[in-house]
């Protein structure tokens, strides 16, 4: 039986895209190629899945996993997938709001558990902060997310894409671009041009701190005020003149500095300094 397309299953089922929840399912079929290749799945991999719309992705995954969780949060879509999917004894789907998901409840006593997803734009940073910082057993995650986020999440220093999330990002991942999307990839076609990018799970975080609360702490309130130097906003830890000025001068690094320039490695010194005077 051929495999009908993206479009095709949407117009069988009369399905209604529902805005608030950002749907916009792919229809090029060289970006999902692209997808499954770079995220490397073989039959030992159980694979999540994040928002698998009418399954087209799900599919391809399904032929090469050992076993796909795909969790979705309409209930449209539900009859859609268990339709389209039923050949599949190696499918299972999840009717939950990903970001309430205890994802150990899935991975269990898995060895290899790697994330795949096409992420609504507006959960991406929620869902990537939530499957980094609950510390969840995965390999790896694929996603195809905005552009924008793509590119914060893989910048480096004094650019201006550089942040909060891609510290958090790099702290625990090695990141690698796989390649950017056109708009038309996708029904209905988004405002913005997407990207799909590879994360790798470190065995141990690029930086090793002492107190990684603090060390998150002193990086978002670097980029809150991101045109202020480290000295204003590092106020908001209530350290003394003379405590901030000893924290400094230990970390060798310049308080005039803006948080933009500093490096993932001087970010966990000046963590580890600020802890000592703690």
């Amino acid at each position: 039986m051929e495999n009908l397309s993206t479009k095709d299953i949407v117009e069988k089922y009369g399905f209604k895209f529902t805005k608030s929840l950002g749907q916009n399912f792919l229809i090029d079929n060289s970006v999902l190629q692209d997808i499954v290749e770079s995220a490397d799945v073989g039959e030992n991999d159980v694979v999540i899945e994040i928002g698998p719309g009418v399954g087209t992705l799900t599919r391809e995954l399904l032929k090469k996993a050992k076993k796909v969780y795909a969790i979705e949060l309409d209930s449209d879509l539900l009859p859609i997938l268990t339709e389209e999917l039923k050949e599949f004894n190696n499918f299972e789907l999840i009717h939950k709001d990903a970001l309430k998901v205890d994802f150990n409840e899935i991975i269990g006593e898995e060895k290899s558990v790697k994330v795949v997803a096409n992420l609504p734009y507006y959960v991406t940073t929620p869902i990537i902060a939530k499957l980094l910082t609950e510390k969840y057993n995965f390999k790896s995650l694929t996603i195809m997310i905005q552009k924008e986020v793509g590119e914060r999440i893989s910048s480096a220093p004094n650019c201006k894409e550089y942040g909060s999330i891609s510290l958090l990002v790099q702290y625990y991942c090695d990141v690698q671009v796989v390649r950017k999307v056109s708009a038309t990839a996708f029904l209905p076609r988004p405002k913005v041009e997407s990207i799909v990018i590879r994360l790798d799970k470190l065995s141990e975080p690029k930086v090793k701190v002492k107190d990684e609360n603090l060390f998150f702490k002193i990086i978002r309130n670097s980029f809150n005020m991101r045109r202020k130097t480290l000295w204003n906003a590092l106020k908001s830890l209530n350290l003394s003149k003379e405590n901030m000025e000893v924290a400094f001068m230990k970390a060798s690094i310049d308080p005039k500095r803006r948080g933009e320039t500093l490096s993932i490695e001087e970010f966990g010194k000046l963590a580890d300094c600020v802890h000592e005077l703690l």
